[in-house]
């Protein structure tokens, strides 16, 4: 099976693994960027990385010579506080994050909570440790409801793997015995929200993932043709084992300037 990518109107792409590992962009990544821009594509990095603000995350492609407006790029963190803002406006939360998910809380009028919370919402974040842990452990236990802001458990970094979100948020679940409720990809929340800001329909997007577990469900349960690059998570190996498979499999995202 193959996409005729030129007919595509609406590319959703994901970050880590498939434009870069750490901070070395991957390569054909800087000329699928330019083929996007110059055929005037509509185009969203739907990311799970709920550390990095828009902005932050625009910052990082331009350090690593890349040139995409801040408003290309939707993330976890801003999806964990759209789905909040709809659920209980107003609420407060405690939050185990960075800079990404904080901002994007307190924007959507959620304030910081660390007594009787409504919430306690995981992200990825330098502040975990066995002090934020053992709060939010007491504070679910005491009623607050606990969300993570992506289902990740792993993540590229530049020698190897981290430790992402559902690896962290798993010993509040597994000491209070409750379930989190993600809100990142493969949430259809996230997906029907990227679809919106393209103005794209399914039929007319693509998404473009290193990760079965997440960007390739996404798309297969949205109803949008899916790329699964090699660049990142998932391999031939691991594809095989999923009931649901990739529309294309390609070796990165440079392979389809070259198509």
């Amino acid at each position: 099976m193959r996409i005729d990518f030129t007919e595509k109107k609406g590319f959703i792409c994901d970050m880590d693994g498939v434009i870069y590992h750490g901070n070395r962009l991957l390569p054909g990544a800087a000329e699928f960027i330019k083929w996007l821009q110059e055929n005037q594509k509509d185009y969203l990095f739907l990311t799970n990385n709920s550390g990095m603000t828009p902005k932050e995350l625009q910052q990082k492609l331009e350090r690593l010579g890349v040139d995409v407006p801040e408003e290309r790029f939707y993330t976890s963190a801003l999806a964990t506080a759209e789905f909040l803002r709809h659920q209980a406006p107003g609420c407060s939360a405690f939050v185990i994050g960075e800079a990404g998910l904080l901002n994007a809380l307190y924007d959507a009028g959620i304030t910081m909570n660390d007594v009787n919370p409504d919430y306690v919402v995981v992200g990825e974040g330098r502040n975990y440790s066995m002090e934020t842990l053992t709060k939010a452990v007491n504070l679910v236990l005491s009623g607050a409801k606990l969300i993570g802001a992506n289902s990740d458990v792993s993540g590229n970094i530049e020698n190897g793997i981290a430790p992402a979100c559902r690896a962290l948020i798993a010993p509040i679940e597994m000491a209070t015995g409750k379930q989190a409720y993600f809100c990142g990809k493969p949430n259809p929340l996230m997906m029907r929200t990227g679809l919106r800001l393209l103005g794209c329909h399914s039929e007319d997007a693509v998404i473009i993932g290193d990760n079965m577990n997440t960007d390739i469900i996404a798309g297969t349960e949205s109803g949008v043709d899916t790329v699964l690059v090699l660049s990142g998570v998932s391999d031939l190996e691991t594809v095989k084992t999923y009931a649901y498979q990739p529309t294309v499999i390609l070796d990165g995202v440079g392979s389809i300037v070259a198509q």
